[in-house]
């Protein structure tokens, strides 16, 4: 059942948890920026600068050492007096200083305009780069802290061509476009920004974003069918609306033999009144199961059977009357009108739809159809077994707000199983 979308699911999980991986194995494989740009590492650098301070250059120590000496010669001249070399050389020293001093001061003046000129030219082009280099450092920052305790963040670019391959292996599914939005939104948003362990699966993290998308999609409107049947006051009044050849009939008999595994009595009404051989079809199932029918004239009322049905349960400790209804369009008015009536004047407790899995799109758009025209309480989808896709499964509740509550899987009377969101999930996201 629905094994087409199953393989499509597990194309994507499989994909995702390939593609991460390489990315991790290419993060290990880079070399460290510092070493990529040629920079020596920091201790090397503080060695080489030590050692420069303990040997400085050799002809520095030369030019050192010979002006004492060429002072000493000048000295043994004796053209000059002591005192008067002292005041001289006094003179000249604090000429050089302040020539010195003129020199320095232009070229910090000269520097300072430079330096406003270049602030001038692009102030906001520096202040962007700044800020740009703050970004890129803190960045990198965090993404070394994470790759030093051997994690990484799974980010959106990383998974956008696969998510495009998922919103494909949806629409082909048969699953409706709102509904496939609905799941790549919850699948982003469960995936985009965790953190896993490097070089370790991320199939389980993939597998259980999407298992929690479906479900939320899936999981619209349950309840549960068997608690409200047994809590309700009897009989309990269910009304079967949908097109004509969907099964609604065969899933009226499966569901009296449901209820009587479950110790609850039945009876069988034909509201189908203007198809021909409806009663005959009825009336053969209710033979198989030994089950009590209703039924009119063809052409009679509809609601005036259903209420006969009511009645004869009332008097009979009958728990659940099934009633049938006339297979129909939501366009077709007169139809419409019909199950108008049988609310108003019979208020069931529940009106299901039925429709056929393997109708795909066409059965979710008519679930929505037919909610919208005569709300209705559930689903029942029949022919689960022939269906692939899963498309209709998928979709039904969430398009109507309202829950499938069975899946019919076969021709027999006990091929019908409650509609459980989470092992359906299960299935086709696997354990």
């Amino acid at each position: 059942m629905f094994d087409g979308l199953k393989d499509k699911l597990s194309g994507f999980t499989s994909d995702v948890e390939e593609d991460v991986d390489d990315d991790a194995l290419e993060a290990e494989d880079e070399p460290d920026a510092d070493e990529a740009d040629g920079d020596a590492p920091a201790d090397q650098q503080a060695d080489a600068e030590s050692e420069a301070d303990a040997n400085p250059p050799e002809d520095d120590t030369q030019t050192a050492a010979a002006a004492p000496a060429a002072m000493d010669d000048q000295s043994g001249a004796g053209s000059v007096p002591p005192a008067a070399d002292s005041e001289a050389t006094d003179e000249s020293a604090t000429a050089s200083s302040a020539a010195v001093e003129d020199v320095a001061e232009e070229g910090e003046e000269e520097s300072e305009s430079d330096d406003v000129a270049e602030t001038d030219d692009d102030p906001a082009s520096e202040a962007d780069s700044e800020s740009d280099e703050e970004d890129d450092s803190r960045g990198l920052a965090a993404k070394a802290k994470l790759m030093a305790t051997g994690k990484t963040v799974i980010e959106e670019e990383d998974l956008q061509s696969h998510l495009d391959d998922l919103e494909l292996a949806l629409l082909s599914s048969d699953v409706e476009m709102s509904v496939a939005n609905e799941i790549l939104d919850g699948v982003k948003e469960n995936l985009t920004g965790q953190t896993r362990r490097r070089l370790s699966s991320t199939g389980n993290l993939v597998r259980d974003a999407l298992r929690e998308s479906l479900y939320d999609v899936i999981n619209v409107g349950q309840f549960d069918f068997d608690e409200r049947v047994q809590q309700a006051d009897k009989p309990v009044t269910i009304v079967f609306t949908g097109v004509n050849g969907v099964g609604k009939t065969t899933s009226i008999a499966k569901l009296a033999r449901y209820f009587e595994e479950r110790g609850l009595s039945t009876v069988l009404a034909n509201g189908d009144t203007y198809r021909a051989g409806a009663n005959e079809q009825l009336e053969k199932h209710a033979e198989n199961l030994g089950k009590k029918i209703i039924t009119h004239e063809q052409g009679s009322d509809p609601t005036a059977v259903v209420y006969d049905a009511v009645e004869y349960a009332k008097a009979n400790d009958i728990d659940v009357v099934l009633g049938d209804t006339a297979g129909r369009l939501h366009t077709s008015d007169d139809l419409m009108a019909q199950l108008e009536k049988i609310d108003r004047n019979i208020d069931p407790d529940m009106t299901l739809f039925v429709d056929e899995a393997v109708a795909g799109q066409d059965a979710v758009n008519r679930a929505r159809e037919f909610n919208d025209a005569a709300e209705i309480d559930g689903a029942i989808l029949t022919k689960a077994d022939a269906d692939p896709q899963g498309g209709a499964a998928i979709s039904v509740a969430h398009v109507t707000g309202k829950p499938i509550l069975f899946l019919g899987t076969g021709q027999d009377y006990g091929d019908l199983e409650p509609f459980d969101p989470e092992e359906i999930v299960d299935s086709l996201i696997g354990e």
